[in-house]
This record gives C-alpha cells, structure tokens and sequence, in this order.
C-alpha cells in the first residue's frame, strides 16, 4: 500500500511540475539536493568521509566534489547505504544468475550492470523511489511524444508486439527492464520480447519477420541495422513507431530508419544511474527531467559551461536514489543546453546529446556481402570475458581487428588472451564473417587525447 501511494505522490507531483515554472524546478532540486546530501552523510561511509567538511544543509552542487565510476566501484561497500548490499555478495547471489534478470535482489531493489562510455564496469542498485521515479516520470511525460505518433489508435488497429533489441548475457539496463515488466504482466508477457544484437543478423531477421513486430525499441545501430534488412528486401516487418536509447541518434541514421519503415521516432536519453534522464516531447526535444535528475555540463575542470556550448562532459545526480547516492557523477557524455524555450512549452530544460560514438563494423565473408556487426555487441563479447576491467576494439582491416584490454586484478593474462580469442572467433563465426585476425594490442586502452572521450569500438 506504501508503495502505491508513493507513485501516486510522484505522479501528482510530475504533473504539477509539467504546469509550473522554472521556479518550481529549481526548488525542487534544491530540497530534494539537500535531503541526498543529509541522508548519504548519515548513511555512506564514502559520502560521510568525502563530505566531511562540508556545510551542514548543501544546496549548492557545486560545492560538492565531482565522483567517478572507478572510485566509486573500488569502494562499493561503503558507497551504497544498506549493509546488506556487498558487491561480493551481488555478484555471488544475483549476478551470475542470468534467470534472475528483472527480478528483486532482496526482493526490494532492482540491479543493471554497465560498463558506459567511460569503459569502467559498473554495478547499479536501485530502490523503490528511484524506482518508481523510472517507471512514473518516464511515462508521463513521454506520453505526449507517443500519443502524436498515433501509438494508441495503431495499437487498438494494428495489436501492440514489442520487440526490444538489446545486448544480452548479463543485466543491462534495457534488457532488466524489460524482463522486470514481463514478470510482472503476463499481458507484456505475451506481446513484449527481447531479442539480442549478439545474435548473426539473419537470425534476427528470421524472428522479426516471425513477431512481427508494430514497435521497436534498441540501440539506433541496431534498429539502423534492421533498416537496411528491411531494404534489401529480408526483413518485412510494418512497425508504426520505433524508440531508440543507448547511443547518440545521429541525422542519418534518423533517415535510414524512416525511410525503411515509415514510423515515427521517440527517443529517449538515458543511464543505468539515471535511468529516467530525459525524454523527447511532440516538438522533437530532449527534455530533461529536472525535478528528479540534475544535469551538469561542465568542462573538463569541472567548471560550468554556459547555455548553447557543448559540454566537456557531464555531471548527473540521482535525486531518488538513496541505497545508492549519485551525486555529480562523471557521466562522460557532451551535451549542450538549449538557450531557448522549446515551442512544446514544457519549463523543463532541453539538451542535445552527444553519446556513444562508437563504429558499426565491417567484415570479410567467405562468400558473399560483408558481415556487419554492431558495436555494442561485439564490445559486450569482449566485455564479459572473465577478468576483463576495460578494452577497445579497432578494425584495422577488413579481416583484422586490434583489442587493447586491462585486466582486474588477480587474472591471468594468458588466461584472460585465450578466453577473449575463444570468445571473438565464436563470435564472428556465428556471424559468418571469414576468419579474423585478433592482434592481442600491447597499448591498455585510454581516452582520446584530443577529444578526452574514451571510445570502446571504432574503426581505424
């Protein structure tokens, strides 16, 4: 009963937002910064340590110093608040079980595993607010975008079957959502399904053309992928909407997948620590959920940048969260802010986003076409090897690709080299790519020195 009459303050609340001002926002996120900041000294002994000199009441983010994910991981014990939680016991318990996607660990928080664009792997708990904050807000305030692409009236005329292409084999954020609303509804049971980008590209094709899906939600690469499927002809699939997360959607991937299947696009900006980041509004904005989530582009001093600059990178705190406290996390991302107000007339602030940029790739085939293969799916080959902390991949060649790995402490190299080379050339067989040439790289991986982003997969 608790927990239905909080989402229901959440959602009064939302909505009283969406007709105030900037104003309204604003001392929003300075009571509900102040209450994070009180509650992650009293409870976390990393906060408790980091903010020690700190004023009593913080209302002020900028007072407060900036946190990585590394630093963060490297203390996870003392950053979370509820002595149950050790990441020991998550990975133990929970984690390696792949059945338990979507599931409580226990039975009151939601967990997603992510590595970002930074290249640290990271381990995401979320409570019941932030929780709620995900389900609620998102929902709300997408609501409109997804009425003005017709999604109601093509649902009640077309069925509603929801494909979802995400990376699987652990969990990710997309796929735990996912499987969370199908545990929880039979209805979405049915008619909701994820289907991996790990997988050969004909095989995707081969179960698409079977569901049929009326929307798609995914990686833009991936449902770009589907596009050019849908081009040549092997894909026949009538979608009335896709909605795409996870990477930055550039102009000419927007084209390629309307052109292939004449839908609307939704998109959706969003992080395994802020789950429910911005969403897009009828005029084509990202609006960022101000209330609930404070973004911060900055330089790479950490100074603010004013309205209409992009961003070095980007500071997100989690207002919801307190079993895990985000505060003025390094998110990696560039994003700019509008200095206009968006014609939709939402207060809430609209950002353009620079996210994930890493390359779709190309490979040799014994016969035939070029295998092509998505960043991310190749990145979460290599990710989830055992005793892999980070790596990049570059394609060197049309049959050649150079991996940097850093291992986590304790593995072995020999090892951890075998097991990736095992891992990649299962990989790119399954795909049907010709052999390739794995060079194990001598150089660990390392940001851009130019730009400071840290790419996982590219070609040269």
């Amino acid at each position: 009963m608790l927990g239905a009459l909080r989402v229901l303050e959440i959602a009064w609340d939302t909505t009283r937002v969406g007709r105030g001002d900037g104003d309204a926002i604003a001392r929003r996120q300075q009571n509900r910064l102040a209450d994070l900041v009180k509650h992650a000294r009293s409870s976390s002994p990393y906060y408790r340590r980091l903010y020690h000199d700190l004023p009593s009441r913080v209302t002020d983010p900028q007072l407060l110093p900036p946190v990585r994910k590394p630093d963060l991981m490297a203390h996870f014990d003392e950053w979370v608040t509820d002595p149950d939680l050790t990441l020991e016991r998550l990975r133990r318990e929970f984690l390696s079980d792949l059945s338990l996607v979507g599931s409580l660990y226990l039975r009151r928080y939601h967990v997603f595993t992510t590595s970002g664009t930074t290249g640290e792997p990271a381990v995401l708990v979320h409570d019941v607010d932030s929780w709620a904050v995900l389900q609620v807000v998102a929902r709300l305030r997408a609501r409109r975008a997804l009425l003005s692409q017709g999604l109601v009236r093509n649902a009640l005329r077309r069925g509603l079957r929801w494909a979802v292409l995400f990376a699987t084999g652990g969990h990710f954020g997309g796929v735990v959502l996912t499987e969370s609303l199908r545990r929880r509804s039979s209805f979405m049971a049915r008619r909701l399904r994820v289907f991996s980008v790990l997988r050969p590209v004909s095989e995707l094709v081969e179960e698409l053309n079977e569901f049929q899906p009326t929307v798609l939600n995914g990686y833009p690469s991936a449902i770009a992928l589907m596009a050019a499927e849908q081009r040549a002809g092997r894909l026949r699939i009538s979608p009335f909407l896709a909605q795409t997360s996870g990477e930055a959607m550039t102009a000419q991937t927007r084209n390629a997948i309307t052109s292939a299947f004449g839908c609307g696009i939704v998109e959706g900006y969003a992080a395994s620590e802020a789950p429910a980041l911005a969403v897009q509004c009828p005029a084509g904005s990202l609006h960022v959920n101000a209330d609930w989530y404070l973004l911060e582009p900055v330089d790479a001093a950490y100074r603010p940048v004013p309205p209409g600059e992009t961003s070095h990178t980007t500071l997100v705190t989690n207002l919801a969260n307190r079993v895990q406290p985000v505060i003025r996390y390094d998110l990696g991302d560039r994003v700019a802010v509008a200095t206009s107000p968006c014609p939709c007339g939402s207060p809430l602030p609209r950002v353009t986003v620079e996210g994930r940029t890493n390359d779709v790739l190309s490979f040799e085939s014994p016969d035939g076409p070029a295998v092509t293969v998505l960043p991310l799916a190749l990145g979460t080959v290599i990710e989830e090897t055992p005793g892999v902390s980070r790596f990049q991949a570059i394609r060197t060649g049309s049959s050649r690709l150079s991996v940097r790995l850093e291992m986590q402490p304790g593995s072995g190299e020999e090892e951890v080299w075998a097991a990736v080379d095992a891992r990649l050339e299962k990989f790119f067989r399954d795909h049907g790519a010709a052999p390739v040439s794995v060079e194990h790289a001598a150089e660990t991986p390392h940001a851009d020195p130019r730009t400071g982003k840290f790419r996982q997969v590219w070609s040269a």
